[in-house]
């Protein structure tokens, strides 16, 4: 049985669906089948990401709602016989999920895929509430600054409440990925450092990325990050990839002299 992972933070432009896409290629890359889902109903963005917005023909609404059957929403990724991606309905408004037929495709896609990549849309509304209400993990994305710390606490509140694990006094597993980092900032006092935010949130760090121009340039193009073997942050989506699976990886060093990337852990 696959595993459901919700990728979600507090607020919108943290850079959740640009993480979401990078990881589903780094986890694919690394041999697990995988598909990313877009639950940000009516606001999708993911498939321009991973370069298949023309590719569409039916989303997970219609799924949902009988209108074809998953084989005929899913899409393949063109580089990759791994991933598959369904993409959220542009129409709908948020309000048209319904719980049980969240529940019964994620059910359905845990037995066909390994990993089961949710992305959620910014925010608490009901769409937010689908896409962590069943997720097995999470990862919670931050950038290093207080009004971006402060919504993910609320976040992580909101799915220790709510999430179907909760509710069966469980806990589902989390996890802080720091995004946008730029330690020429953080030197200089000008930007909270990771042990700042780990201390905020009080949940254990998976993944630093640092900032990148690059990044733009690849969402506009529609290929992922990850896949340019120079870009640093590209190398950093690869190495929270290996971590989510399971391996030991050493944290990029994101040093502006001797030492910087030590003290943020220390």
């Amino acid at each position: 049985m696959g595993i459901v992972i919700t990728v979600t933070s507090g607020k919108g432009g943290v850079g959740k669906s640009t993480t979401l896409a990078n990881l589903a290629v780094g986890m694919a890359d690394e041999g697990k089948k995988v598909v990313a889902i877009d639950f940000d109903i009516g606001l999708r963005n993911l498939d321009m990401l991973l370069g298949l917005e023309n590719r569409i023909v039916y989303n997970v609404v219609d799924v949902m709602e009988g209108k074809c059957n998953l084989s005929q929403a899913l899409i393949n990724d063109k580089h990759s016989k791994n991933l598959y991606f369904l993409p959220a309905s542009q129409t709908n408004d948020k309000n048209i999920l319904d719980k049980a037929k969240v529940k019964n495709l994620l059910e359905s896609l845990k037995k066909e895929f390994d990993i089961i990549l949710l992305d959620s849309p910014a925010g608490i509304e009901s769409g937010f509430e689908h896409a962590v209400a069943f997720a097995d993990r999470a990862l919670i994305i931050s950038t290093p600054d207080v009004s971006s710390v402060r919504d993910a606490d609320r976040v992580i509140g909101i799915i220790d409440a709510k999430s179907e694990k909760a509710q069966n006094g469980e806990e589902v597993e989390k996890h802080v990925i720091i995004n946008r980092l730029k330690p020429e900032l953080v030197e200089r006092g000008d930007m909270l450092n990771t042990e700042d935010v780990l201390n905020i949130l009080a949940l254990p760090l998976i993944g630093v990325v640092p900032d990148c121009d690059k990044v733009i340039s690849s969402t506009n193009i529609g290929e992922p990050i990850i896949r340019d073997p120079k870009a640093q942050s590209g190398e950093a989506y690869r190495r929270i990839a290996k971590r989510i699976l399971g391996e030991e990886v050493d944290y990029l060093d994101l040093s502006v002299k001797k030492g910087f990337f030590k003290r943020l852990f220390t």
